[in-house]
């Protein structure tokens, strides 16, 4: 590991004072797919953009945009090679934020979420802020024990910097480098961070939720008092556990009611969080422990391994059931632990919803027992946020 921090600083040091080099220009742009889907599930707005030329022409071709835009790069040039200059001139002002925000467009092929797309924009460049801060600049992460990049060497920060540049300054096959470097200058600052979490298990429709959308296409949804049972997460602290006693007391309880028939799937969440970069995916492994030790049928049972917080774990279930098609009007059932059931049932969670999502992705309603609460989902929980980029 020392040898690769010496080898790059060496490198820095060496170019630093060398143009940026491009693919030429005859070669075309190469496509990069982590990047890609990356792209694609952070930043929906801008990377649909980017597949829509007449979008960007659109925006760009207003005065105050186009103005808006040489500035930003100027300040770029005006760094030079220093790298953490280039990084804070990157970010977004609010005042550039706005402007943008309510100039854009909706590219074709894009479902414009509820709240409107001049609301994404600015989600989209908050979340670059974010990432450009976090996993650039070093600022503490939200969620500093589970979030971020970690502690890391001055050297190696450097060359993450540096490689960012040159990698969003490098042609790239769809990218959106054409409106602003920024885009993909976050990108791979994640990539150089190995933080691409949020594309782990795309399609999340496919894979092994496979069987249980196929079945719930074909599902009479008529037939059972609720949609599904959600079970949330509450993940290990022990590096190399893969479920925790709690989590497998949320097993045994989901297990228990599934066996009264009134649901026709379980819903398991909990993504890569406790501790930080854990191999496990709690979902895949509490997945695989209803089917191996409960004997729950594979297509009644669908996995959400992204969510990070009990916020999320909420919003995350509910996206799927809309990938379902399960019906809005009709309740699903949070199973959880007794002291987990009160906070969800709490105002303390309320307010966490307003604070960290901007919205509530559901309506929390009836107690059933100490570890059962009714839920009735929301679709403003469809809405992509990229301020959680290891879960937008």
């Amino acid at each position: 590991m020392m040898r690769t921090v010496a080898r790059m600083a060496t490198l820095v040091a060496t170019m630093a004072a060398v143009a940026i080099a491009t693919v030429p220009a005859q070669a075309g742009a190469v496509r990069d797919v982590v990047t890609e889907r990356l792209s694609q599930r952070l930043f929906p707005l801008f990377d649909g953009m980017a597949r829509d030329p007449a979008a960007v022409r659109a925006l760009v071709s207003k005065a105050a945009i186009a103005t808006l835009l040489d500035s930003r790069q100027r300040r770029v040039a005006g760094c030079a090679q220093d790298m953490f200059c280039v990084a804070q001139a990157l970010i977004w002002t609010e005042t550039d934020i706005d402007a943008v925000s309510k100039s854009v467009a909706a590219p074709a092929g894009l479902t414009a979420p509820d709240d409107g797309v001049a609301a994404q924009a600015r989600r989209e460049m908050e979340g670059i802020n974010i990432i450009v801060r976090t996993y650039g600049l070093g600022a503490p992460a939200a969620y500093a024990q589970i979030d971020g990049a970690g502690m890391i060497d001055p050297q190696e920060r450097q060359a993450r910097l540096q490689a960012a540049y040159w990698l969003s300054r490098t042609p790239r096959d769809t990218s959106a480098q054409a409106l602003d470097p920024s885009i993909d200058y976050a990108l791979t600052l994640l990539d150089g961070s190995d933080r691409t979490d949020a594309i782990g298990f795309e399609p999340l429709t496919g894979g092994v939720n496979a069987a249980a959308m196929a079945r719930a296409r074909t599902l009479d949804w008529r037939r059972y008092r609720y949609s599904a049972l959600i079970v949330t997460g509450v993940g290990p602290e022990v590096p190399d556990m893969a479920i925790s006693p709690f989590g497998k007391y949320h097993l045994r309880l989901a297990a228990s009611r599934f066996a009264q028939g009134d649901a026709p799937f379980i819903i398991v969440t909990g993504g890569k969080a406790h501790p930080r970069a854990t191999r496990f995916a709690e979902a895949e492994q509490m997945r695989n422990a209803l089917i191996d030790r409960y004997g729950i049928p594979a297509d009644a049972i669908l996995i959400e391994p992204y969510a990070r917080h009990t916020t999320t774990n909420l919003r995350n279930a509910t996206r799927l059931l809309m990938a379902m098609d399960a019906p809005m009007d009709r309740d699903a059932v949070i199973v959880c632990n007794p002291g987990q059931s009160a906070s969800i049932e709490s105002p303390q969670l309320v307010t966490r919803n307003q604070r960290e999502l901007g919205y509530q992705p559901g309506q929390v309603g009836r107690r059933l027992s100490p570890t059962e609460l009714l839920f009735r989902p929301s679709r403003a929980s469809a809405r992509i946020d990229p301020r959680d980029p290891l879960d937008p």
